[in-house]
């Protein structure tokens, strides 16, 4: 048996299975019956990995999805990985099983999303970020208008100052009236 392992997988091949085991992760919509059976194909593609049960528990729970996690520490009354290893791989069973059997039970695939379709989560942050980036040129524009306005400020000299008709009171100089019979 030793040398049928050392031929079919050798350290070099060992090693690689080790680093892709222990960077198991849960896919985005991946349930947890389907990481599950993932990790222990991985487990089972690589004998000579060498990792403990214990180990193998705690590189699985580590590589779930935060929310995965969390519906396990739920279901064991805590943290999971304060039970027994013997414990906390009964209850990842039991909820694989009922995961598996909720997705043989769906019908409906939902469609899948286009890789330029937003979350709700990801169109509030882009959103968020350019109403950020509004207020930044809104807030330096208006930062600058005092300054603007002192420039922008006509002198006594540039004021155009307009008089008023001594022939007939209308706002132009008393030279360019043209006298007419009601004025005169």
């Amino acid at each position: 048996m030793e040398n049928f392992l050392k031929k079919y997988f050798p350290e070099s091949k060992t090693a690689e299975g080790k680093a892709t085991i222990s960077s198991f992760h849960q896919f985005p919509n991946e349930s947890l019956s389907e990481a599950l059976e993932r990790f222990r194909d991985l487990l089972r593609r690589t004998p000579t990995h060498g990792f403990s049960e214990p180990i193998q528990l705690n590189l699985f729970i580590d590589g779930l999805r935060p929310q995965t996690k969390q519906l396990l520490d739920a279901s064991a009354g805590g943290k999971i990985k304060l039970k027994t290893p013997e414990e906390a791989t009964e209850l990842i069973e039991n909820m694989s099983v009922s995961d598996h059997a909720i997705l043989r039970d769906i019908t409906h695939q939902p469609t899948k999303k286009s890789p330029l379709e937003l979350t709700s989560h990801d169109a509030l942050l882009a959103q968020n970020k350019l109403l950020s980036k509004q207020l930044e040129i809104l807030t330096e524009t208006l930062g600058k208008l005092p300054i603007k306005l002192l420039i922008g400020q006509p002198t006594h000299s540039s004021v155009l100052q307009v008089t008023s008709c001594t022939i007939c009171g209308e706002a132009h100089e008393t030279s360019q009236c043209i006298p007419t019979e009601e004025n005169t």
